[in-house]
Order: C-alpha cells, then sequence, then structure tokens
C-alpha cells in the first residue's frame, strides 16, 4: 500500500523559508517521478514542483527561482526547498507520485500546512 507522509510546513513571515520534506513508501520511489502540490483556501489543488527519476526538475512559474525540489533515493524522500516566501505561498503542501504532468495516485497524504504571515 503507498503511503506519503508529508512534513516540515509551519508559520513563517514573508521573505522567510521552509523545507519540507515527503517519505513515500510502498513503491519503488527511485524509479518514480515526484511531485509537489499545493491548495490554497477555497481554491484547487495545482502542481508547484516536479522531478524526475534522473533529478531533472520543473517548476510552477509562480515559485521558479524561489523552490527547489531534490530527491534522496536512499531515503525514498522527496524535499521541496521553499526561499522568499510570500502569503500567496500559504496553502497546505502535499507530494505524490506523477503520471506524466498529474498525480498518479488517487490516495494521498495528510499534507503539511504552510502559512505565511507578519
Amino acid at each position: 500500500q503507498v503511503q506519503l507522509v508529508e512534513s516540515g510546513g509551519g508559520l513563517v513571515q514573508p521573505g522567510g523559508s521552509l523545507r519540507l520534506s515527503c517519505a513515500a513508501s510502498g513503491i519503488i520511489f527511485s524509479s518514480n517521478a515526484m511531485g509537489w502540490f499545493r491548495q490554497a483556501p477555497g481554491k484547487q489543488r495545482e502542481l508547484v514542483a516536479t522531478i524526475n527519476a534522473f533529478g531533472a526538475s520543473n517548476y510552477a512559474d509562480s515559485v521558479k527561482g524561489r523552490f527547489a525540489i531534490s530527491r534522496d533515493n536512499a531515503k525514498n524522500t522527496v524535499y521541496l526547498q521553499m526561499n522568499s516566501l510570500k502569503p500567496e505561498d500559504t496553502a497546505v503542501y502535499y507530494c505524490n507520485s506523477m503520471r506524466g504532468l498529474v498525480a498518479r495516485y488517487t490516495d494521498w497524504g495528510q499534507g503539511t500546512q504552510v502559512t505565511v504571515s507578519s
């Protein structure tokens, strides 16, 4: 059974940084493209960043230059380093395995809340 456990969220001031982690189990992690999504209150879930099995990454325009996705295959973990945070980055952040540009699994983890506020 696939399990995705996100952590690392919190309350941070504008301009601050956070590093999110997502531990995956039940999948062959090293061969999976992974992605980070976020869902703000009243909005649809959106794709933020992806990283393929070879380490190549892509980002939504809204986070390009501020966020960095990485992975550690030995730990079955994908990370999202978030810098220069803005209030509009406030959301619950989720990870998932990717199938193209969509999430592979319909069962999501609990997510981790990121709140950017002064």
